[in-house]
């Protein structure tokens, strides 16, 4: 051991040098990544023509997208989604693992060190062939091995920029889910406040066809009309009474979604009824081009890439040698008063290079993976952005539409109340049958009941569209995720 000294000290001369020689010629030999190019129109088809750009953008939707329709128990309601809802915990966890997955993968640009402690009794056979003087001995080992594999080709380098890119795309993810979430309170209250507005509308209208029952009965009695009338009057009421009944089962499924939604057990949560008054606000839709940055579904789409891109990098370096640095060292004795003294020292360096020289196709199948994996995602990717203008104009032309559906059905609604008003008196004043006030009735409360629907589609559009403009997100809000090694503290944490 004494005479192994010398040579431990000349390996350690020349390591660092060459150590270093490594990591400066490391090159990347992977494709640089850049966003691929998708059709973007100048302007949205279904622009409303009395929007324009604010001055600051002060209708520009912000984080909390929902508090643009200004009712506080959606509010509330929203905001127990951020601490309960399931669904987004899941994701948050799933954004946790892969933001620890890119530090997994960081730990490639460092040695692995690897220490331990052996101690053994040893007894050689006398029998065995070229047998010394010693055949029983302690031997105590506390060893040290260093393993590098140098970076030279860019693998780890690529290997951690995918996971880095794939981490992001789970944080896009994450808001995606978020966003759906809080879009899908959103309507279930709105159209859980839609049926509301229609279970007052045929709450109201069971009262008045009471009242008409009521007047026909009397009249019956009185000799002035027949009892067809009657039955007539107790169909038309026994029929509104069953539809009032038949809005409470979806009222009570969309209420139960909004527990659901908000953390809630569905059997302990309620939804006190409210009817539907509000009006869709004002939003402003932006430019097109902006709509690449707000969507964290497309987001996570072109992170996608950059991951599939890097992944083409990681198979190309298998083309060239894996360089590795193997190191030990430690002290070796027989008795704990020489184990740790500067004679029982050892130590020992190298550098390996492997290159596979045959593997039937495997790296070039391998490589084609890759390239076509990265295609795929483009084509997503595009595919994506596309389906993203057209969600964009269905809801602009839904809610423009809907807007001159919502002012020619008060008319509708005028004329048919005016028309019943009509059947009514003339019934009164026995010129009119029954069947005539029937039909009044029918259509009147057809064109009522069609006023409100449309008054909750509207409601649910305007959700969709904030949905389809990203809510109030924007890709400057994808997290940094570090790729690059930090420098060791002084401490060694």
């Amino acid at each position: 051991m004494i005479r192994y000294r010398p040579i431990a000290r000349r390996a350690w001369t020349w390591f660092p040098p060459a150590f270093a020689l490594l990591i400066s010629a490391g090159c990347a030999v992977g494709p640089r990544y850049s966003r691929p190019s998708t059709p973007v129109p100048p302007a949205y088809k279904e622009t409303p023509q009395n929007w324009k750009v604010a001055q600051p953008a002060d209708q520009v939707l912000r984080g909390n997208w929902w508090e643009i329709y200004q009712d506080p128990q959606l509010n509330a309601l929203e905001a127990k989604i951020e601490v309960s809802n399931q669904t987004l915990k899941a994701s948050e966890a799933q954004f946790a693992e892969a933001r620890a997955l890119v530090r997994q993968y960081r730990a490639d640009y460092y040695p692995t060190v690897t220490a331990g402690v052996s101690a053994s009794r040893n007894r050689l056979s006398k029998n065995r062939p070229l047998l010394g003087s010693t055949t029983d001995y302690t031997d105590l080992v506390i060893p040290a091995d260093v393993s590098y594999e140098a970076d030279v080709w860019g693998r780890v380098r690529y290997t951690v920029e995918a996971a880095r890119a794939q981490a992001q795309a789970s944080s896009a993810d994450l808001q995606a889910v978020s966003l759906s979430l809080h879009a899908e309170l959103a309507i279930d209250y709105f159209q859980a406040r839609a049926l509301d507005a229609e279970e007052n509308l045929l709450t109201s209208t069971v009262t008045a066809y009471q009242r008409a029952f009521d007047l026909t009965e009397n009249r019956y009695r009185g000799g002035l009309v027949s009892q067809v009338d009657v039955t007539q009057a107790q169909t038309q009421l026994e029929t509104t009474r069953a539809q009032a009944l038949d809005l409470l089962v979806a009222r009570a499924q969309f209420e139960h979604a909004v527990a659901v939604l908000t953390g809630e057990p569905a059997s302990s949560f309620s939804l006190p009824p409210a009817p539907l008054h509000a009006t869709p606000p004002v939003i402003p839709p932006g430019l097109p081009s902006q709509l690449l940055e707000r969507r964290p579904d497309i987001a996570a789409n072109e992170r996608l890439m950059a991951a599939a891109n890097a992944q083409i990098g990681v198979a190309r370096s298998a083309y060239f040698p894996a360089l590795t640095v193997n190191a030990s060292g430690g002290f070796e004795g027989t008795t704990l008063a020489n184990w740790l003294t500067g004679p029982s020292g050892f130590a020992a360096v190298g550098i390996a290079a492997a290159e596979t020289v045959f593997d039937a196709g495997r790296r070039h199948s391998i490589s084609d993976q890759a390239r076509a994996a990265y295609d795929q995602s483009v084509a997503n990717y595009r595919e994506n952005v596309l389906v993203a203008f057209q969600e964009v104009e269905d809801n602009l032309a839904a809610l423009r539409l809907l807007e001159q559906e919502a002012k020619t059905q008060d008319a509708a609604v005028a004329a048919a109340e005016h028309s019943l008003s009509l059947s009514n008196n003339r019934y009164r004043g026995g010129v009119a049958t029954y069947l005539e006030v029937i039909t009044a009735q029918s259509a009147a409360l057809v064109d009522e009941r069609t006023a409100v629907q449309i008054s909750g589609r509207r409601m649910v559009d305007s959700v969709l569209l904030i949905k389809a403009l990203g809510g109030g997100w924007g890709a400057s809000g994808l997290p940094v995720v570090q790729s690059k090694p930090a420098p060791p503290s002084s401490s060694g944490q």
